[in-house]
């Protein structure tokens, strides 16, 4: 073990610390069987920098497939090309209205401590993806969103404007691997709403030219059906979300709609999340729920870490790397 290993092997001993220990251990005892992890990430955790140990654990063989709003799709590439331009507020809770209104016209788009630059990050990724809109739109193309993405990075033409090492872009690891994304309310994003726009101007004719949710679903459906037939598919869920809630409910439509019995349930199960379970939060339902929908079974080794997913995600991954 490395330094990072050791001391939480040390430290955490109790309570959530122990429990990210348990998951820790978990993920590595199933891929160390021949399993599979699927990997979702919800909340801000691109403009968090997840990259950093997340690009890592993609390049390691430690990730399989991912899903992710389009808000963290999009921002790993913000980040990406504009770093230097984003600005920490570390006094965030202390700003006023007139301060929020500053940031406003300096088209800083604050992110709890962290504004994202509009023009240096926002409108820099529009050109480039408006060019791959029309273009796929003109040819009667159609491709997901995380595919216009993967165009984009893989054409090297963002390559003059990045601003961090490449190595530490989770999306351009994923680029790289051509990683299965399914990115579902991918209109949830700034990216969807610039799409949207660019439909009404006229810019893009056709407004399938981007694939839908329903089509993610369905692509998600078959790739799950195959891989499951070989390995056993375990299910990591950063914060909470649609990007958990949509994939994970892909095992009981398979068994319900489509009545392929002989489908496994999601062979793991661990979520990082600070959601309170007694409001009737989806995104908080401790695992045991799961078993009523179909999700999971009642051997199906589970987790819950409630935590703050920007401190626990980095330390599970940086055990399961060895760091």
């Amino acid at each position: 073990m490395s330094t990072v290993s050791k001391f939480i092997k040390h430290h955490y001993r109790h309570f959530n610390a122990a429990a990210l220990i348990d998951a820790a251990e978990g993920y590595k005892n199933h891929l160390a069987a021949g399993g599979k992890m699927f990997v979702t990430i919800g909340g801000a955790m691109s403009t968090a920098e997840l990259g950093l140990s997340l690009a890592e654990m993609i390049r390691q063989d430690k990730i399989h497939g991912i899903s992710c709003t389009g808000a963290n799709l999009e921002e790993d590439v913000f980040n990406l090309v504009a770093h230097d331009y984003y600005e920490r507020v570390p006094r965030y809770r202390y700003l006023t209205p007139q301060d929020e209104e500053a940031l406003l016209k300096r088209h800083m788009n604050r992110v709890t401590d962290t504004c994202i630059p509009e023009m240096e990050a926002m409108r820099r990724i529009e050109s480039a993806v408006l060019k791959e809109w029309m273009r796929a739109d003109q040819a009667n193309e159609r491709y997901f969103p995380h595919e216009f993405m993967y165009k984009i990075l893989l054409s090297g033409e963002l390559k003059q404007h990045y601003q961090i090492d490449p190595k530490d872009s989770w999306l351009l690891a994923a680029a790289e691997k051509n990683l299965p994304i399914f990115v579902p309310g991918w209109e949830d994003s700034t990216l969807g709403n610039m799409f949207s726009g660019h439909c009404i101007s006229g810019d893009v004719k056709k407004v399938h030219t981007v694939r839908t949710g329903i089509e993610y679903m369905m692509e998600l459906a078959e790739w799950y059906t195959g891989l499951t037939a070989k390995h056993s598919l375990g299910f990591f869920q950063i914060a909470g979300g649609i990007a958990g809630d949509f994939p994970i409910c892909v095992v009981p439509m398979l068994h319900q709609d489509l009545q392929r019995d002989n489908v496994p349930l999601w062979g793991y199960f661990c979520q990082i999340s600070d959601s309170t379970t007694s409001y009737g939060s989806y995104s908080g339902a401790v695992p045991n729920e799961k078993i009523t929908w179909g999700k999971l079974g009642v051997d199906t080794p589970s987790y819950i870490i409630e935590s703050d997913a920007t401190i626990v995600a980095p330390l599970i991954f940086a055990y399961l790397l060895g760091w």
